[in-house]
């Protein structure tokens, strides 16, 4: 029963994931990212034999009790990473990107822990597109600045930037903030900058940041269900 109702979620979701894509005329795929943050291994499982192989993560601890059930499992970290927190996910070859680059300090802190494993992160950069005081993220008009500087590191790689905007039962009205985004990744391309991903919009509000440019959709309980643990 639990397999049937994951099964109908997921053709739900991809059937909406295509229709949004059709909308916008887009000829590229956008990649949907499983948030597993408070799921079973079990559920993940599931998902696994349906062809995925990468999960998203929002606390370290959590992300290292799984990848110690699971096998054949890559992680993408998507929630405020703590600087004392960062050594762990470095010595996981299977963590492959950050999605929470929030702050220079960090910055500094995740090239000198991938230095000492011997890795290059890929990482992509928290815009506050809301300037939500209450949300983590560089001000939207210091993401070229921030970029640049970041860029000169060694043994990090930004790949895109990501946001979280501020919840509301109207989608549409996320659509602005998106729309802000996608601007900001295509001036960083028109300045040089190889960024390629955008991961933005969630359960309530991913068709909107699909129509906007979103790569990457990150999607939790409207796939897996309610949470086992918060």
């Amino acid at each position: 029963m639990v397999t049937k109702d994951l099964q109908t979620r997921l053709e739900e979701i991809n059937k909406r994931i295509d229709d949004a894509t059709r909308r916008s005329g887009r000829k590229d795929k956008v990649k949907l990212l499983p948030v597993s943050k408070g799921q079973s291994p079990e559920k993940i499982k599931y998902f696994q034999r349906q062809g995925f192989t990468i999960f998203g993560e929002s606390r370290v601890q959590e992300l290292r009790e799984k990848d110690e059930k699971l096998d054949g499992v890559e992680w993408h970290f998507i929630g405020h990473l703590q600087r004392n927190k960062v050594k762990y996910l470095m010595r996981m070859e299977n963590c492959t990107l950050i999605h929470s680059l929030d702050s220079w300090r960090l910055a500094r802190t995740i090239d000198k822990r991938a230095r000492k494993n011997n890795r290059k992160i890929p990482v992509l950069v928290q815009v506050n597109v809301a300037r939500d005081p209450n949300k983590f993220g560089i001000e939207p008009s210091e993401v070229k600045d921030f970029v640049y500087e970041v860029s000169k590191l060694e043994n990090i790689r930004v790949e895109g930037l990501m946001t979280i905007v501020p919840y509301s039962e109207n989608p549409e009205e996320a659509r602005p903030y998106f729309k802000q985004m996608n601007n900001l990744k295509n001036m960083l391309c028109d300045k040089g900058f190889n960024v390629k991903e955008l991961s933005m919009g969630m359960s309530n509000d991913f068709e909107v940041a699909i129509e906007e440019g979103a790569t990457i959709i990150r999607i939790g309980t409207k796939l897996f269900g309610e949470r086992v643990y918060n």
